[in-house]
């Protein structure tokens, strides 16, 4: 939070909102607000948001984690990463402290911001009229979502009204939508418009999802599913990639290439772990039109 404030925040006062499932310590708020000027909001996460909906067998649910976690998965074995993956996947935005918002910047506990930023990004976002943005692309874990594509491909089907004509199918599919190459947005960092994901076609998409139970029988990430859902709904225009927001969470790192973005930098480009899918991204932009 400190580095978000003096890389950009102490310029422009946004709000922070602060979410979890027990209540926040007095402690805990006051060090909060001791570190910016900006409004800071702090909510409870509703029991029904973060809790096994009454479809899931949970004795199947711990049989499944205990394998994943005999098979070394990442998270594999924890029961408050699902709750966390479905309520951002689905709730999150519902919550009654972002109703007055369009838009959000998600800011996860232990990332560090590496540029000096001389822009807004929410106006960047209002302006151009793009939905979602993003800085690190990486490819999900498929041991977490072994059945989520056949899920996916079954809504494609029940919904067509609700495939964008200019979508980026192609970024998510090497072979027209039979199989998932398991590409996402890495979802800890993104600028979202939220009418995006109050819409009734994400709505249905994630209705349809979580009746599977993919959540918390499998181990299914925010990650994937809003990356799948963006690929799919919106039209390739309006993805935006950050390039100019250095951006590090534990071992993966967006460091602009740009020599003059640099010069507004802490960072190394060579640390970029996901150099390689930021290369893909520009190599097919002609394409997606993602930046």
């Amino acid at each position: 939070m400190r580095m978000l404030e003096s890389t950009f925040n102490r310029r422009y006062g946004y709000p922070y909102v602060f979410l979890n499932n027990v209540p926040f310590t007095d402690h805990f708020k006051t060090h909060i607000q001791a570190m910016t000027t900006a409004p800071v909001k702090f909510g409870r996460i509703p029991k029904e948001h973060w809790s096994y909906p009454a479809f899931i067998n949970q004795t199947q649910a711990a049989l499944n984690r205990k394998d994943m976690g005999t098979r070394k998965v990442p998270y594999g074995e924890s029961e408050s990463y699902r709750h966390m993956c479905r309520f951002e996947s689905g709730f999150i935005f519902q919550h009654e402290l972002l109703q007055e918002y369009d838009y959000y910047w998600r800011v996860e506990p232990g990332v560090s911001f590496s540029c000096e930023l001389d822009f807004d990004p929410f106006m960047v976002m209002k302006t151009k009229k793009f939905k979602y943005g993003f800085t690190v692309a990486l490819p999900e874990y498929v041991e977490t979502i072994p059945t989520l594509w056949k899920h996916v491909r079954q809504f494609m089907k029940l919904h067509p009204e609700h495939i964008s004509k200019r979508n980026s199918l192609e970024w998510i599919s090497y072979d027209n939508g039979e199989t998932y190459n398991n590409c996402h947005f890495w979802s800890n960092f993104e600028i979202v418009d939220l009418s995006f994901f109050r819409s009734k076609a994400y709505t249905e998409f994630f209705n349809m999802l979580d009746a599977t139970g993919g959540f918390f029988y499998e181990r299914w990430g925010d990650a994937p599913i809003h990356s799948i859902a963006v690929a799919l709904m919106l039209d390739r225009r309006e993805i935006h990639f950050f390039n100019e927001i250095g951006y590090r969470h534990g071992m993966y790192e967006h460091c602009p290439e740009n020599p003059t973005l640099q010069l507004k930098c802490a960072c190394d480009p060579k640390d970029n772990v996901g150099k390689v899918f930021i290369v893909f991204e520009r190599r097919t932009r002609r394409t997606h039109g993602l930046r």
